[in-house]
């Protein structure tokens, strides 16, 4: 990796605009859209009690060669069948992400040969995958030792309760997209936030928290939001994006200082601030910049590509339905004001969608406009007829389920 200026990564940054030219460089890199990924994380349970703490050493023993380093110190990590490699998260939420590409169909049937890879290797120690976007059993507990997640447990203790529910309770499915070409990316950052609130409620299914309802929909989106607001909301639309979140990066809490056993950030610590000289005698190089940059989750993550990250993850094969909603809506550049069109009622109600999911009246507008037309861009996926049918089927089925709600 090199700076904006071409400097080695261990260069030190030279002040705060330095730093926001090269982030705003970096994190959307144009092009036309031809890739898509997918990374599904799901919450642990041991499949005798759902409600027991989680067995690391049982974690360890079954995710074997393919367990990360964060796990088990000098593990090869090596990837599944199909590609994917699996992280663990704090509380022992495991991830796949396999490789970018552009058949979807392929992209879908490598990811669900992986999951169920790892579906087996749970299940060979007595461990089962959860199905919500939120531990509905347990209260949060970290298992991993890292210096990182002990920072960033800090950091997030002092803002209140829903730090420690984000690190190791909840677990999302995100879509990754091209930016697309320089013309675009504006409209396509819009375009997938403006979807938002509607996709949250479609797919909100982590009302239960420690066995108890938390009265939120997606309690998942309630804690993610509430863990480091404003860093973790909805950022401001208004204006170019690249530069929009350049500033942001440097507006943003520095949550691990890579120095040492402790990696405890000084409070209040800004990497703007940093960057300015705010530490005498230690610069921030672009590595540590790029190591910022991994430790800020917005509902969409500028990271070259755009990572989609407001979704609940879903449980057995249901990832494949919001994957290919996504995908169908924003692959057409020509149809993206009919997408904003539709999407428009419940464009910005990120919070009464998460709390109150597809019975807010202008989010089930949205999503009824919003799943018609998706089901008309299906085709556009290149996933088979089945597929898409399918796809189609379980849509309708949410919308008119929660039409039929209503009306009884």
């Amino acid at each position: 990796m090199t700076s904006s200026g071409g400097s080695p990564a261990t260069t030190p940054i030279g002040s705060r605009a330095d730093a926001e030219g090269y982030v705003a460089m970096v994190c959307f890199k144009h092009g036309p859209p031809r890739l898509h990924g997918v990374e599904l994380e799901w919450t642990v349970h041991h499949a005798e009690d759902p409600r027991r703490p989680l067995d690391a050493d049982r974690l360890r023993k079954a995710l074997g060669v393919h367990a990360p380093p964060t796990l088990v110190p000098g593990s090869a990590q090596l990837p599944l069948g199909r590609g994917a490699l699996v992280t663990v998260e704090p509380g022992g939420q495991v991830e796949i992400s396999g490789p970018a590409m552009a058949s979807i169909q392929q992209l879908v049937d490598d990811t669900a040969a992986d999951a169920a890879e790892l579906a087996a290797l749970l299940q060979s120690e007595g461990l089962v995958l959860g199905e919500h976007g939120l531990d509905a059993f347990r209260a949060p507990r970290r298992i991993l030792t890292v210096p990182r997640y002990a920072a960033m447990e800090g950091a997030f203790r002092r803002l209140g309760p829903h730090g420690p529910r984000m690190m190791c309770s909840t677990a999302g499915l995100q879509v990754c997209l091209d930016a697309g070409e320089v013309d675009q990316t504006a409209l396509r950052w819009r375009a997938l936030h403006d979807l938002g609130p509607t996709l949250v409620a479609l797919f909100a299914n982590s009302r239960r928290r420690a066995d108890a309802d938390t009265g939120w929909a997606s309690a998942r989106t309630e804690a993610t939001f509430g863990t480091c607001a404003p860093f973790t909301e909805p950022p401001p639309l208004d204006g170019d994006p690249a530069e929009a979140w350049a500033r942001t990066a440097m507006e943003a809490p520095v949550l691990c200082l890579r120095r040492g056993d402790s990696w405890d950030a000084p409070v209040g610590l800004t990497f703007g601030d940093w960057a300015d000289g705010r530490l005498p005698g230690d610069r921030p190089t672009y590595d540590d910049l790029e190591y910022h940059l991994s430790t800020l989750f917005p509902p969409v993550r500028p990271r070259g590509y755009l990572e989609v990250r407001y979704l609940d993850t879903q449980p057995g094969d249901g990832w494949i339905a919001p994957t290919l909603l996504i995908t169908a809506l924003m692959s057409d550049p020509a149809r993206l004001d009919d997408v904003l069109a539709a999407a428009e009622p419940g464009a910005g109600r990120w919070f009464p969608a998460a709390r109150d999911g597809l019975d807010d009246k202008p989010v089930a507008q949205a999503a009824r406009e919003l799943v018609d037309l998706g089901i008309g861009l299906l085709d556009r996926t290149g996933v088979t007829p089945e597929l898409r049918a399918a796809v189609a089927t379980r849509l309708q089925d949410i919308v008119d389920d929660t039409h039929r709600r209503r009306a009884s």
